[in-house]
This record gives C-alpha cells, structure tokens and sequence, in this order.
C-alpha cells in the first residue's frame, strides 16, 4: 500500500466514491419511488381524481365570511401594482379586504402600490413600524395585527386569511374554491403553484416548472392521502381565522408566526395540523382545462435562483430540524425526513459528480496506459446497473409530469435541465449550511429574498399565449 502511485490511490477513491454515493443514490430512489407507487396507487383507485368545476360560478360565488389577504412586501415596486390590480379585478366578492405589507423605508414600493388602488376600498396599505428587511415571517405578524385592529374596530372577524406574495398571478376562480372548502370545515387549504416557463435567455428559471409540476401533482397529493401536515408554499393557500388564532395563541406576543423563522409558510401548515386543523391539498381545474392555481415568473438569473433555494433548505431542512422536530406516526415522520434530505442530496450529489470527473480522468489514464483498471466487484456492478434503472425511472417521471402541464417540448427541456438543477442543489446546499452556522453563533436571519422584475401582466408580455395558461389538463 506504501508502494502505491498516484493512480492506485486515484482507483482507490473512485471505488470508495462509488460505493458512498451508489448507497445513497439507492437509498434516495427508493424513498422517490415509495411515493410514485403511492400515487400510482390513488390514481388507479380514483382517490386522485381533479375534479372539474366551473370556474365563472367560483368567480361570482359570495364568500361565506369576510376574508383577509395578506401579501407582505420587500422592494417590490416593479411588480405589486399590477398583482393588486389584478387580484381585486379577479375576485370582484365584496367581503375581502387586501391587506399589503410596506416598510417605512420602502417608498418606491408604497408609491407602486397606492398608484394601483384606484379608489378600491378593500385595498388597506399597512406600514411597517420598522426599517426593512426583517423577516416575511415578521412582516406577516404585522400584517395580523392590523387585521386584529380592524377586527376590533367593527366588532367581528374574519372567516378566513389568504396568503400570496407580490409577483403573484391568482386564478380568478381561487378565491371561490378556497371559500369552498374552509366553509366545509377545512382549517388550511394549499392550492396548486404554476411557474410560467420563461424566454430561452431565462432557460434556467424555468427548471421550477418540472419541480412544481412533481411536487404538487403527486407528492402533495400523496401527502394529503396518507394523513401528513402539508407545508404551505405560502402563496395560494388559505387558513382559518379560528386556525389562526390558535396558532396566535400559542406565543406570548399574541402574533401566529415566528418572526425568526426563514420558511413561515412551510411552517404554517405543520402547524396547523399539529394544533388539530383539518388540512386539504385541492386540485381542481375549471371547464376551459385550466388548472385553479397561482401562477408566477420564479428568479431566472443562478445568483437569484442560488439565493432562494438556500432559503428554502435553511428553513425547511436545517431549521425545521430544531424547530419542528419530529413529532407525529410514521409517515409524518417519512414526509419530514423527505423534506430535510436536501443538504444530504447535495452532499451525494458532489460525491456523484466529482466521481464522475474521477472516472473521465481515469479512463483517460487506462487508455494511455498509465494504469490498469480495478475489476468491480459483483455486488458494485449490480448497484451501478440497479442506479442506471432508477435515473432513467426518475427522468421518465420528470418529464411526463412536465410535458403534461406544459407540453411536450417543456418536458424535453426538464429532462435537458437534469444536470443544471443538480448543480444549483450542490450550491444552495453549501449555502445553507455555512448560512445555519451563522444562527448558531447568534446572528439573527434577514429576509434574504429574491428581486421580482417582470409580471405575467406586464404589457409586451404575453401570458395568456403561454402554454399552462392556455390548456392545462390535470
């Protein structure tokens, strides 16, 4: 062993890389692959149906209760005019009330905002007491309290209170739907997310489309199915007033959510569920085929895109860890460890890609005959070939689930995009991880979010030519 050259030991790595990430990619594919035959299961058993509803009468329904929308706001001036505009052109019921979070040291965004108001008086402006940004999580506190104090002043309470962010494009038939179901007990509702596919030159922002498509067409459905607390996305979803009060309950500043948390919204449901709420994933698509859903442009440039998914797995996976915990059956449990496997995945993921160089660098040495190749072992040749069989299992899944929302060619790109999203995970990973380790040392978390510049609504852009927007089938 002492003797050995460089190329022994390089073999040597490559075997001991191969086995690391083969277990864990195998370990990894079999958790995918529990819960594509649990959706394989509820679709051939009809419990996965969509139904069909009309979208018009959904449209025109009288809410049940009045209904609060809160959509907090950070440096958002080139997008939240026309989501306001659109969201109370959209749901025209009389009974809500818009509630739009600002930072006293956001004029830009309160200018956008009160040119969009038009004399609606359902729209309120909140001003935060504060400079930002802190956190979506404390802006929505403030958002809460303003309702409260609404609540006070005319002697009565909301019914239920609605999420969205400032890039959102609802579904006019959402509103209706959400009111639906909370009026038939529901404590939290979470619609489907429909990222718009974007222009060649934002080829990378459209990789949120393959990953929403999956996501909420079968893993959300299968949680639903099972029993588990669904994560809220934090936009197109709907809570209780008396769910929400509870939750307020819960902390001494008589506010519902944790003003240090990163993912609120991932939080918000679990917690729901947790205090006995009845939770509910819908899927419905109205008679033109449209899917009910929020749709949006998500971050195209990698910076943003990087930026935004450390949030998520800082949230979700690290400080979900000591947040949440892991309370709840099995497959409560099951569903939380899916949730906070990112930073291992990006952590096999490395391992994966840097065997690959390894192994290029390697070949390149047998075929110059500067070593012999190591024969593999039986048991690692059947753990290669079982891989090879999940990867070509989990690109089939890919890209039926996309081709399906978006069409055929979106789904050959979702496939094409299987290396870049990879890549972004590896470095959202690390991210998060150096990110966690600054909480730990007491630093307090900001709102690191996202810039939003375009808007489906924005003239020049065509929406309603887009494909999602035009036949969206379930």
């Amino acid at each position: 062993m002492f003797g050995w050259g460089l190329w022994q030991w390089l073999a040597v790595l490559q075997h001991e890389l191969l086995l690391f990430a083969g277990v864990f990619f195998l370990i990894g594919a079999m958790d995918d692959l529990a819960v594509d035959l649990a959706w394989l299961w509820l679709k051939l058993t009809g419990r996965a149906k969509t139904p069909k509803v009309s979208r018009r009468e959904l449209q025109s329904r009288q809410l049940s209760g009045a209904t609060a929308i809160f959509v907090p706001t950070w440096q958002e001036a080139d997008v939240i005019a026309e989501t306001i505009a659109h969201m109370l052109a959209s749901w025209p019921q009389r009974g809500l009330r818009l509630y739009v979070g600002i930072y006293r040291n956001d004029p830009a965004t309160l200018e956008a905002a009160t040119r969009s108001a038009k004399g609606d008086a359902r729209l309120r402006l909140v001003i935060h007491d504060r400079d930002g940004p802190s956190t979506k999580a404390d802006c929505l506190n403030r958002l809460y309290e303003a309702m409260r104090d609404d609540e006070a002043r005319v002697g009565a309470q909301f019914a239920m209170v609605v999420f969205h962010d400032a890039e959102d494009m609802v579904d006019p038939g959402a509103l209706g739907l959400l009111d639906m179901v909370v009026a038939n007990g529901a404590d939290f509702v979470q619609l489907p997310v429909e990222p718009l596919p974007q222009a060649a030159r934002h080829w990378l922002g459209s990789h949120y489309c393959e990953e929403f498509a999956e996501a909420h067409g079968k893993a959300m459905v299968v949680r639903d199915a099972v029993g588990a607390a669904l994560p809220a996305a934090g936009v197109g979803c709907a809570v209780s007033r008396a769910a929400l009060q509870k939750l307020a309950d819960r902390r001494e500043e008589g506010t519902p959510f944790e003003p240090v948390s990163l993912t609120e919204d991932y939080e918000l449901g679990i917690a729901v569920a947790e205090s006995g709420g009845a939770c509910h994933f819908v899927r419905a698509r109205g008679e033109d085929d449209l899917l009910i859903a929020t749709r949006a442009y998500f971050p195209s440039e990698l910076g943003h895109i990087v930026r935004q998914k450390t949030r998520w797995v800082h949230g979700i996976a690290l400080q979900g860890w000591d947040r949440i915990g892991w309370s709840g059956g099995l497959m409560e449990s099951w569903m939380r460890a899916r949730d906070r496997r990112s930073p291992l995945t990006a952590l096999v993921l490395l391992m994966g890609y840097t065997l690959l160089a390894l192994t290029l660098v390697l070949a390149g040495a047998y075929s110059l005959g500067l070593a012999q190749p190591t024969p593999l072992s039986p048991l690692v040749v059947a753990l290669l070939y079982i891989n090879h069989g999940f990867f070509a299992w989990r690109v089939f899944w890919r890209f039926a689930f996309t081709a399906r929302n978006y069409g055929m060619a979106e789904g050959v790109f979702a496939v094409m995009r299987i290396p870049f999203t990879n890549v972004i995970a590896i470095m959202a990973g690390r991210r998060a991880v150096w990110a966690y380790a600054r909480t730990l040392s007491g630093k307090d978390p900001a709102w690191d979010k996202t810039p939003h510049l375009r808007h489906p609504l924005r003239p020049g852009l065509d929406y309603r030519g887009l494909r999602p927007l035009r036949g969206v089938r379930s």
